[in-house]
């Protein structure tokens, strides 16, 4: 079954609930992350994402959720990633600033 394009954040939450193996990976700049982020994700900026693909090579036929502030980052690198090959790649839509309002309000908004 192919991977949907995109994924609202209680899904990806019960994907996390569940156990569902996927790499959560949040494409936003440093300086986003170090004012929030949701816990597990890995941080692979959207401006580095060329340099740093090959960081994500073990993943290639895994599942990968992409997050950025409110999705519109977060859907171009997941199109840029199913480009190279990941076939398996998803965009959280709305993003950590949906994340934080609907899932845990402990993420700071900004």
């Amino acid at each position: 079954m192919a991977a949907p394009l995109e994924m609202d954040c209680r899904a990806v939450k019960a994907w996390l609930d569940s156990g569902t193996p996927f790499l959560f990976v949040d494409c936003r700049e440093v300086d986003e992350y170090a004012t929030s982020h949701i816990p597990g994700t890995t941080l692979i900026p959207m401006s580095a994402l060329a340099d740093r693909v090959s960081e994500l090579e073990q993943h290639r036929d895994a599942s990968i959720v992409v997050h950025c502030h409110h999705g519109g980052r977060s859907m171009r690198v997941t199109n840029w990633l199913r480009q190279q090959g990941f076939a398996s790649v998803t965009n959280m839509s709305g993003g950590i600033d949906e994340w934080s309002q609907q899932i845990d309000p402990s993420v700071p908004r900004y």
